[in-house]
């Protein structure tokens, strides 16, 4: 998750309005009359096609649409939708990390197990857009500066990426690299379903736990509700448990609960609250925390 406005089709575009085209500067109304075809009632076949579907399919297309790059038909939304829809978010990420894992597992035959984690990395963020990794980018550039809370929002919102961003981004996708390779293709598949399924239900637990930072943006907008985040939460860690067991889908829980709780205190220390990028970060890092503590027990 990030501040900047999504680019991507159906994505939330905050207080741009209604969608109604402006007024051109120096336009004068036109007396003429309106002409027939404007005149005539729309067809209400057109009415009946834009019938909404029913909210629980509605809230898995937000999730869906705003968490990856996957085409939703109908999914447009706005962003005080997406804490109604949160409570699909870990189930989407379960998918995501099955579709990374299923990478490692269909390349490594042909590849070997680094190339195959480095492609399986790749899927990972190309899915997503890579609006997590933006967010941990964000946020370094922000600790990393100096200055008082208003500049490192003001770094934070900037779309360049700093040296600071470039570093977190580097040793986050080093360390995934090098521990994934280090396990066999069925555990790194088990371990993504893990990782992405807590990094959804880290980012909700952030997202209940601190204000927003600033009036505008996917922060302000973000507030995910008691009943989202309990089925959120229940929908992770059933996640983990069923991918990794027991034992280690517990290590797992502690892992991104810790994460989780190290955010929440920086976010409201440091800038305040919440933003979007803070969301994405605690995203970012929960994933790896998980990957690393899954793989350090099958060692």
């Amino acid at each position: 998750m990030s501040e900047r406005p999504p680019t991507r089709p159906g994505a939330a575009t905050g207080d741009r309005g209604t969608g109604e085209p402006p007024a051109q500067p120096g336009a004068t109304p036109v007396d003429n009359a309106p002409s027939a075809s404007a005149a005539r009632p729309r067809p209400t076949a057109t009415v009946e096609a834009a019938a909404p579907r029913p909210r629980p399919l509605a809230d898995a297309g937000i999730a869906l649409s705003f968490l990856t790059l996957v085409p939703v038909p109908a999914a447009a939304h706005r962003v005080g939708d997406f804490g109604r829809a949160a409570g699909w978010f870990p189930l989407v990420g379960a998918a995501v990390g099955a579709l990374a894992g299923g990478v490692r597992v269909a390349a490594e035959p042909l590849l070997g197990a680094a190339p195959a984690t480095v492609l399986a990395l790749a899927a990972l963020v190309a899915v997503t857009g890579a609006l997590h990794q933006d967010g941990l980018a964000d946020c370094a550039d922000g600790l990393g500066v100096r200055g008082d809370r208003a500049r490192q929002l003001a770094v934070m919102r900037d779309s360049r990426i700093g040296t600071f961003g470039m570093l977190a981004l580097l040793g986050w996708g080093l360390m995934l690299l090098t521990t994934l390779a280090q396990v066999s293709a069925a555990d790194a598949l088990l371990a993504l379903i893990a990782a992405c399924a807590l990094g959804r239900a880290a980012a909700l637990v952030h997202a209940a736990a601190t204000p927003p930072a600033r009036r505008d943006g996917l922060g302000a907008g973000f507030a995910v509700r008691r009943r989202p985040l309990l089925l959120g939460a229940l929908t992770a860690a059933a996640a983990a448990l069923l991918a990794v067991g027991p034992l280690r889908g517990l290590l797992a829980l502690a892992a991104a609960a810790l994460v989780a709780a190290l955010s929440v205190a920086w976010a409201r220390r440091t800038l305040g609250g919440r933003t979007g990028d803070t969301l994405g970060a605690t995203i970012a890092l929960t994933e790896l925390a998980v990957v690393v503590a899954l793989a350090a027990s099958w060692h």
